[in-house]
């Protein structure tokens, strides 16, 4: 198995029990607020869901992006 194949594979699994301790965690948040993108809005999310959340994506993309930049050179 490849070195890429096999860092994906780590990062979509690392960031997948992120995923799940986020969503065991976020059980008893009371602090809760809307996220505003352009003219949408959703609804009423735990804050630390969407800050977790947005973390784990990060992570994600962080990981895949140097993979395909590293390809090209």
């Amino acid at each position: 198995m490849s070195t890429t194949l096999k860092k994906i594979i780590f990062a979509i699994i690392f960031n997948s029990c992120l995923f799940f301790l986020l969503m065991i965690g976020i059980q008893n948040s009371s602090k809760k607020s809307k996220v505003k993108f352009l003219k949408n809005e959703t609804i009423m999310l735990p804050v630390s869901f969407i800050v977790g959340s947005n973390f784990i994506f990060g992570s994600l993309l962080g990981t895949i992006f140097p993979i395909n930049l590293t390809k090209k050179n």
